[in-house]
């Protein structure tokens, strides 16, 4: 499928959003990138923002923020679906979690939505090492989480981001649930420990008691939801559930998922993990 019509990308100035669009806008196919303070206002909290955001758009990449886990998710992802259909959009392709019961609750909503769809169903983002929530962590030298020794088969979403154009602009995707990880399980040990070797510095992984990284997040003035998000995150999905890779990306993409180390090397090269300069 090449569309004339208009690819929403929600969420466009995030990880994968933001890969997402580039990729689209490079093949010359139109972009509109929604987003709370961009210029297509789109806003999960803010109903009045979809319809506009809809407009004339052929195909969706649909990333629900904060997380399709939280209990408001299926609701929202009901009512977006059912105005999709109404305003003629044609296909969406879901951004989901590995081992989330209510993320997979969406997955079947946008599954019976009588739209085309295709899932995509990541593991842990490698990228939240260098663009998300680890990266002051790595920066100060202790990475302290509450993963303890279980393992998971990062995805590089540079993977993701392929995926889903993929399934945006190929009718051979249409109806597929992709799921998507890394080549190999690691702990977070393991991650921490290539990061460390790659960029030369002693950058340590501890882990800490769940009450104690709660106590942090609250205490370095992290709303309450987002502290939730996060504890469930650590304390449910990364129980050992999802300790095995899957061929989402070698299906979707004929070739074989990014491997850890190359993302450390690609990111390090970047100068992700660059020391701020000290201020005089």
């Amino acid at each position: 499928m090449q569309n004339v019509l208009p690819t929403l990308v929600i969420a466009a100035t995030g990880k994968t959003g933001r890969r997402v669009a580039d990729q689209l806008e490079s093949r010359d196919l139109p972009v509109r990138r929604g987003s709370r303070s961009g210029a297509t206002p789109f806003d999960w909290n803010d109903q009045s923002t979809w319809a506009s955001a809809l407009e004339g758009v052929g195909a969706v990449y649909v990333v629900y923020s904060p997380d399709l886990a939280v209990p408001e998710a299926p609701d929202a992802i009901t009512k977006f679906t059912e105005l999709a259909r109404e305003q003629g959009v044609r296909r969406l392709v879901l951004l989901s979690g590995r081992g989330e019961e209510e993320a997979q609750r969406c997955e079947r909503i946008v599954q019976d939505s009588g739209l085309e769809w295709t899932v995509v169903r990541a593991s842990w983002f490698a990228q939240n090492f260098d663009e998300g929530a680890f990266h002051e962590l790595v920066l100060s030298g202790e990475v302290a989480l509450p993963a303890g020794d279980v393992l998971e088969p990062f995805i590089d979403i540079d993977d993701i981001a392929d995926v889903a154009v993929a399934a945006l602009t190929d009718d051979a995707h249409v109806g597929q649930v992709y799921e998507v990880t890394g080549p190999r399980l690691m702990t977070f040990a393991d991650a921490v420990a290539e990061i460390a070797a790659e960029i030369g510095r002693d950058v340590r992984y501890v882990t800490i008691p769940g009450e104690a990284f709660r106590a942090g997040l609250t205490e370095a003035g992290m709303p309450q939801g987002q502290v939730e998000l996060l504890d469930f995150l650590f304390t449910t999905v990364l129980d050992g559930r999802n300790a095995s890779t899957a061929d989402g990306v070698e299906r979707a993409l004929g070739r074989p998922a990014r491997d850890f180390r190359d993302y450390v090397r690609a990111a390090a090269a970047r100068g992700a993990w660059d020391m701020p300069a000290a201020q005089s």
